[in-house]
């Protein structure tokens, strides 16, 4: 088994990249880009490089910020360890912001687990992002997920928005916060999947 999971929104009670457009471009900036988002008059990706243009800070500043709004699911790491006492690998998938998921999971004693993350220039007139690869996402977490299955590995896979649609539908079994994008979009294309709220639950489900 092996296990992939997403960072903003699912290991972490907010958004990060939210959290931050929010704080130094102000929330009407974040409204717009969310509704053409849902509206799918932009790509993820389009969406997240818009995002980046408005943060006109510095990663130290941006990080400062993060550590105040937002936390990790404290039941992530006791998830982790008990992964790594099962011999259950366990790699974060993420669109979001290499760089300050980094230094979050630093703070958080984690640094110690594998990260695949977008990233980003950080410049006082606006950040450009640095995508994983060419897709609508910037990161298409389905190719981690088919090539675990072509290894001949049983893939679970955890998250909670749009970024994780394409990797859900490879995965053999799905973890998908409640009242997130996931589990609707999971819900009308009627594919199995388990709701939760923290990482706790997603322990007692796979070890018992």
């Amino acid at each position: 088994m092996r296990v992939f999971v997403d960072y903003d929104g699912t290991m972490t009670d907010h958004d990060t990249f939210d959290a931050l457009v929010n704080e130094f471009a102000g929330a009407p900036a974040w409204r717009d880009l969310s509704a053409q988002l849902r509206s799918q008059t932009l790509t993820l990706r389009d969406a997240l490089q818009a995002q980046a243009a408005l943060l006109r800070c510095t990663f130290e500043e941006a990080d400062a910020y993060v550590a105040r709004a937002t936390a990790i699911d404290p039941h992530f790491a006791p998830f982790a360890e008990r992964c790594a006492r099962e011999g259950v690998p366990v790699t974060i998938l993420s669109s979001g912001l290499g760089p300050l998921i980094e230094r979050a999971l630093a703070r958080n004693g984690l640094a110690h687990v594998p990260l695949i993350a977008n990233s980003a220039v950080a410049d006082r007139e606006g950040w450009r992002m640095q995508f994983v690869d060419d897709s609508e996402n910037g990161h298409d977490k389905a190719v981690a997920v088919r090539a675990a299955h072509d290894a001949g590995e049983y893939v679970v896979f955890i998250g909670d928005g749009i970024s994780d649609f394409t990797a859900a539908l490879e995965a053999d079994r799905v973890f998908a916060k409640a009242g997130r994008s996931l589990e609707r979009y999971l819900r009308k294309r009627m594919r199995e999947f388990t709701t939760f709220e923290s990482f706790a639950e997603i322990e007692t489900a796979l070890f018992g």
